[in-house]
């Protein structure tokens, strides 16, 4: 008798075929579980402890999964796909994986019965393109500049979040940043950079109906000599620097040998003369705000303070940034080389404000503003998060509908359309795929299902009435109220969602689903090749100076 055949080593473990295939739909489903209570305005909040201790209370799918430290491969992936989903449309991260772990539940039947994964995800790719056709036929334009209509809009986007019940608030501080800060590039495209210049201050105290959106920007920083220097100016111009206004320190150690007494009298007076240049050369522009993001020496301070001028030192980059955007300032490197053009007027009011035990300073009222900072008062520092969280989702359904005014409807609608839809083709594919496209349709009744299990009605006959009600395709907009889980039409109470988060919702859950489905092999235990004779574990070799230099160096 043959002797076994040894491929991979003992340290390996191996498992392949439909074991595998259970395995991960098993962690799949685990993940969606995880998160599924947490769809819809009835949603319920996930606690989590940090590795610091600290707490985070949200219901955001996509907050919750990043928190949790997951061992399986597969549902490493599922998590990966909250990530893509917040990072390219900021909403829907919930659905996305309760979508997704419902593809892959519905499939499992498939692989029992030995069918072929391709033939599965051949199938699943199909039912993907008349998903999006389906969106494309249902979906209706809208006009970006109608508020109540955006705002009915991104409402039934936080519907679903813990801050609905301060409804309109966020609904309208979220609108008015991302309408701020948007930028027309022309062709009817518009551009929201969210992240760089909305801020967000989060300070406890207070309540939350003290939230609001500053025409302009605010930061934390007092000016230099609170005594002396003006704290509330109107009208203000603004000069912005990059540059330290205090003698320069020479690199590393500096020896000056001078030879008679006076020559030392001479070199303070010169280090004076240089601060005191730099002071007449921003003089000239007669600003009121000097504002740098590096150091302002006491001398120079004192100089400005002469002239009636405030400054403030040490500012962040993104918030020098974003002042340059909301006041319409240059910022300037080398004060010789300031202009007229780079002084900002645009702003109507600069203040400095105590709020709590810290200074704010506030360039407000400002003409144009493309940048905005959103004040956000709460009473605990968790709920400022969790606001801030759904603020930010918020602010990304507001970005796309403005770069993509197209809507379809929400409460689970969509999704029972599409798969009323696909149920009615299945019919007229031919050969073995038809099982798994009908089963992908009824996957996408995972979101309505869902919805109507955390309102608590009786989910059958909710499932079945909104079915029926589909099946014969008379309105496309009939969902589910998720207040009351009661069946109503979309239209009537404003619950809408973003064209793009639905269709991007559809594409990665069901890649994902394809993808996981293709995995036939996992082999874990792999360790770090070694070089071979090395049976000790090499010792970590330190560079000397001499190969730190041969590495390829990053031209400047």
């Amino acid at each position: 008798m043959q002797s076994p055949v040894l491929v991979l080593k003992d340290s390996l473990t191996r498992e392949s075929g439909s074991k595998v295939h259970h395995a991960n739909i098993q962690a799949s489903k685990a993940v969606a579980d995880i998160i599924r209570t947490t769809l819809g305005p009835r949603s319920m909040l996930k606690m989590l402890l940090d590795a610091t201790g600290g707490i985070v209370v949200t219901n955001d799918g996509n907050a919750i999964l990043r928190e949790l430290d997951i061992a399986h491969p597969a549902a490493k992936s599922m998590i990966e796909l909250s990530r893509t989903q917040d990072e390219e449309v900021g909403d829907g991260t919930t659905s996305v994986i309760v979508l997704a772990g419902e593809m892959l539940h519905v499939a499992e039947a498939f692989i029992d019965k030995k069918y072929h994964p391709t033939v599965i995800c051949r199938a699943y790719n199909k039912a993907l393109e008349d998903a999006l056709a389906v969106l494309d036929k249902i979906s209706m334009s809208i006009d970006v500049n109608d508020r109540s209509m955006m705002l009915g809009l991104v409402k039934s986007c936080i519907g679903t979040k813990f801050t609905s019940q301060f409804g309109d608030l966020i609904a309208d501080l979220a609108l008015d940043a991302t309408t701020t800060v948007g930028v027309d590039l022309g062709q009817g495209i518009k551009e929201v950079d969210i992240k760089k210049y909305i801020k967000v201050e989060k300070i406890p105290g207070g309540q939350l109906e003290d939230s609001k959106v500053l025409k302009g920007v605010m930061f934390n920083k007092d000016v230099v000599v609170p005594g002396k220097m003006k704290r509330k100016i109107i009208n203000p111009r603004i000069i912005l620097l990059d540059c330290p206004l205090e003698y320069k320190k020479g690199e590393n150690q500096t020896n000056a040998e001078l030879v008679r007494e006076e020559d030392w009298a001479v070199l303070l007076k010169m280090e004076e003369e240089y601060i005191q240049n730099l002071c007449v050369q921003i003089l000239k522009f007669k600003p009121d705000l000097v504002i740098t993001e590096k150091g302002l020496s006491d001398l120079a301070c004192h100089y400005l303070s002469k002239a009636g001028v405030s400054a403030i030192r040490r500012l962040r980059k993104t918030d020098n940034n974003r002042i340059a955007k909301a006041c319409g300032a240059v910022i300037v490197n080398r004060p010789d080389e300031l202009q007229e053009s780079d002084v900002g007027t645009g702003a109507g009011l600069f203040e400095v404000k105590k709020i709590g035990d810290e200074f704010f300073a506030y360039i407000v009222d400002c003409k144009d503003p493309k940048a905005c900072t959103v004040l956000l008062r709460g009473a605990s520092k968790d709920l400022l998060n969790e606001v801030e969280r759904n603020l930010q989702d918020a602010m990304s359904v507001a970005r796309n509908i403005l770069k993509h005014p197209k809507l379809v409807p929400g409460g689970g609608a969509t999704e029972l359309t599409v798969s009323a839809t696909l149920k009615q083709k299945s019919s007229s594919i031919e050969g073995i795929e038809k099982w798994p496209y009908e089963a992908a349709a009824v996957a996408f009744e995972a979101i309505p299902r869902t919805l109507a299990q955390n309102c608590g009605v009786n989910v059958i006959r909710t499932m079945t009435a909104l079915q029926g009600k589909h099946a014969n395709g008379e309105n496309a907009w009939t969902g589910i109220d998720g207040n009351s889980g009661q069946i109503a039409d979309m239209k009537e109470l404003k619950i809408w969602d973003a064209y793009n988060v639905k269709a991007q919702t559809f594409k990665t859950s069901i890649e994902a689903a394809c993808m996981l489905l293709r995995i036939d092999d996992i082999v874990s235990g792999i360790k770090k090749r070694q070089a071979p004779g090395a049976s000790q574990p090499s010792k970590p070799t330190i560079e000397t100076e001499g190969d730190a230099d041969n590495e390829g160096m990053i031209p400047e």
